[in-house]
């Protein structure tokens, strides 16, 4: 077992080991990273969902709450889940912020050859996890929960928010590859395997992870799961400008790299895509 996880403790704070108890005492399969800012009242009826749904399925699997100091109580709340399921664990960020810098955190944290990444507001279904999983079991790549997939929607997006989000979407092909393109690049739901990424550094600034990987991974296959979208559970939505001005910088330099440098109109299409489509999803 990596030393690194061998001596894993259960709460990580300000990068200073907090040694309360060893975490996980076997090495899991699957690593199930789930971001968090204020998101305290979401995750138990979260984490009794993620159980429900893996514990049947004889998934050996860890989940790492990465929360960006929200001192919100959560990490009263997770002490409590991992006094009874040594598979939960917390790690703060006090000095850093954002999704994607969150997701490689935790993903850093566990040496699980599959890592997977979910939203702590109940808008991505714990109970496609399974789905997911048994993609991978296939031999898929990269497995997304999609929207966009056939059977999947954006529960209570009146139509021109729907088509806002497509239009952001629709940028992002030009960065996709042939062959391994996801109808869904801006999902926050998936799985992937960690050798497809260990030979890429990915940004950590931003919250579109997802468009990064299938831009540079060493991809071979992507499947998408479709999945319904609904409202938030509790909590507010992390939609702000900054969240738009990370995704055109991170389109800006993917499309740089494919030798293409986007318009000032396409980059303004692109934010307000964003910034709409999350106003959305947080209305």
């Amino acid at each position: 077992m990596d030393s690194r996880r061998k001596n894993a403790p259960f709460l990580v704070q300000g990068g200073e080991k907090a040694n309360l108890r060893e975490a996980v005492p076997c090495s899991p399969a699957l690593a199930l990273v789930i971001p968090t800012l204020r998101e305290a009242r979401n995750i138990r009826p979260l984490m009794g969902r993620v159980r429900a749904a893996l514990d049947p399925s004889g998934i050996a699997y860890e989940v790492i709450v990465v929360d960006d100091d929200s001192r919100d109580g959560i990490d009263e709340i997770i002490a409590d889940l991992a006094s009874e399921d040594p598979r939960i664990r917390l790690i703060v960020r006090t000095s850093e912020r954002g999704l994607a810098g969150a997701v490689l955190r935790g993903w850093a944290e566990s040496d699980a050859k599959l890592l997977a990444v979910m939203d702590a507001d109940l808008q991505h279904p714990p109970e496609l996890l399974p789905k997911l999983w048994a993609e991978l079991d296939r031999g898929a790549d990269l497995v997304v929960g999609s929207r966009y997939a056939n059977g999947g929607c954006m529960r209570g997006w009146k139509l021109v928010r729907q088509l806002i989000s497509r239009i952001a979407i629709w940028m992002t092909l030009p960065v996709q590859r042939t062959g391994i393109r996801a109808r869904d690049p801006m999902s926050g739901f998936f799985m992937v395997r960690r050798a497809c990424i260990d030979r890429i550094e990915l940004q950590k600034s931003g919250f579109k992870i997802l468009l990064e990987i299938l831009a540079r991974a060493e991809i071979r296959s992507v499947v998408e799961v479709p999945f319904n979208f609904g409202r938030r559970y509790a909590g507010a939505s992390k939609a702000t400008m900054r969240v738009a001005v990370d995704y055109v910088a991170l389109l800006v330099r993917l499309y740089r790299q494919k030798g293409r440098t986007p318009s000032e109109a396409e980059r303004e299409v692109a934010a307000s895509s964003l910034r709409r489509g999350q106003e959305a999803v947080g209305s």
